[in-house]
């Protein structure tokens, strides 16, 4: 093992995993018209469409989170990296008539962020400490808002300018850049876990990163016994991870918060287009500004309270995302009023803000609450929360919805819109064990030092 210097080029990275995800998962939105005018598909179908990833990611979520907790995390999300960049191409090339087939392929993608997601942010914990962890998941999350923009921009553009063809050529957009990504995925050093929260309990300031330099095999017992262990590794994982109170009130506030935010951005571009009676394209081009314009600052914002505020007052981690989305609810509640657009769109340009900055924190305060060497069991414990009894339901629930009121998304988002609120009151109730369960993980080390 050997130390070296940390700098800001692991958080780029990683949000550059996270940004070709967005991308990924924002084109097929984008071009979502084109491709229920070729397959002869409804509102509902699509909703399926789009919850294909969400589902198939719940379901690996777990699985893949025990992987990244025992094998080297950055060159598994290099390999995952290049593999989805070649299924997401291989949607364009699906026959007319085959609808079931995109479905699956778009589900398989979902294998991807099973991946990315929980290792990349246990990365992002070990190279950074608590006073710089706002700033790290800040960073990720604006390049995943970045993602989204980029995403609907290119499904938007090709589908609208290239025929009956765009929407084909809009899914080869992406393997270049997420081949490249991956490769800079493969160069990252895989840090020791804990590294960071060593070097806070030692109070260094200018902390070394502790480098693993050997890669230990991922099946030394063969497949078979590899998967036996997975399975009972697995519920002992899970068992104390739920055993964390900071975790098992985040996981419900969480679960139902994305519920809602799904929901908005999956089904936002055609609410513009049946409401106000935009093109596509506009509504698309409208939608993406409103996510970059309002999620870049709202992120950057977010992180910057996240570190400054951590240790000035109780559960800060906890209690800054709590009011923000409480604040964004609001906005987002005043928004479905029948207003014309820009009304509208400033109401929802200043709740997205808000919602932004309640990420970095959030995501900062999950990783200070749980052991550097369940991070990853921990986010994969936070993905599947949110994607099983949030997200996965939310785009085919949404439709659902708006079809029994003729397709008016509007009522449809302000009848889920009070989930959020719910959401948001178990945030706020987590604020008295975060500290507590924080401070555990350092009594942790502290005792691990005195033994060694």
């Amino acid at each position: 093992m050997k130390t070296k210097k940390v700098s800001n080029w692991p958080m780029w990275v990683l949000g550059f995993a996270v940004m070709i995800d967005s991308i990924d998962q924002y084109i097929v939105r984008g071009t979502s018209n084109q491709i229920a005018h070729v397959f002869k598909v409804n509102d509902f179908q699509i909703g399926i469409l789009f919850s294909a990833f969400i589902v198939v990611n719940g379901v690996a979520t777990m699985p893949a989170s025990y992987i990244g907790d025992r094998w080297n995390r950055s060159n598994l999300m290099a390999i995952t990296i290049m593999i989805w960049s070649v299924i997401s191409s291989m949607g364009g090339l699906v026959p007319i008539g085959a609808f079931w087939l995109l479905v699956s392929l778009r589900g398989a993608l979902g294998f991807g962020q099973a991946v990315s997601d929980p290792s990349g942010s246990s990365l992002l914990a070990d190279f950074y400490g608590i006073n710089q962890r706002g700033k790290a998941f800040a960073i990720q999350q604006c390049l995943l808002y970045i993602g989204l923009g980029v995403g609907l921009a290119i499904g938007s553009f090709f589908g609208t300018h290239f025929g009956s063809m765009g929407w084909r050529l809009a899914f080869f957009v992406s393997i270049g850049p997420g081949l490249l990504i991956a490769l800079f995925c493969w160069r990252l050093p895989e840090p020791k876990r804990g590294t960071a929260d060593r070097a806070e309990a030692l109070h260094a300031s200018e902390p070394n990163l502790e480098v693993e330099t050997e890669i230990a095999p991922l099946f030394p017992n063969g497949i078979k016994g590899f998967l036996k262990d997975m399975g009972s590794g697995l519920v002992q994982d899970v068992k104390t991870i739920l055993k964390i109170p900071t975790m098992r009130y985040a996981l419900v506030g969480v679960s139902a918060i994305l519920f809602v935010v799904t929901a908005v951005s999956t089904w936002m571009p055609t609410l513009y287009q049946r409401q106000f009676d935009m093109s596509q394209e506009s509504a698309n081009f409208l939608f993406a500004i409103l996510a970059i314009a309002a999620g870049i600052p709202g992120t950057l914002i977010g992180g910057l309270m996240a570190d400054k505020w951590v240790k000035k007052f109780l559960g800060a981690r906890v209690v800054v995302p709590g009011i923000c989305l409480l604040i964004s609810g609001t906005l987002f509640m005043l928004s479905f009023l029948p207003l014309p657009f820009w009304p509208v769109f400033v109401l929802q340009l200043f709740a997205f803000l808000s919602a932004a900055s309640s990420v970095p924190a959030l995501r900062s305060g999950l990783s200070d609450s749980v052991p550097a060497h369940l991070r990853g069991a921990g986010f994969g414990a936070f993905n599947i929360a949110s994607i099983i009894f949030g997200s996965a339901a939310a785009p085919v629930v949404t439709s659902a919805i708006a079809t029994q009121f003729g397709g008016n998304f509007r009522v449809a988002f302000a009848l889920l819109m009070p989930v959020a609120f719910i959401g948001t009151i178990f945030l706020l109730m987590a604020r008295k064990h975060i500290e507590k369960d924080t401070m555990k993980i350092f009594e942790a080390i502290g005792q691990a030092m005195q033994n060694s």
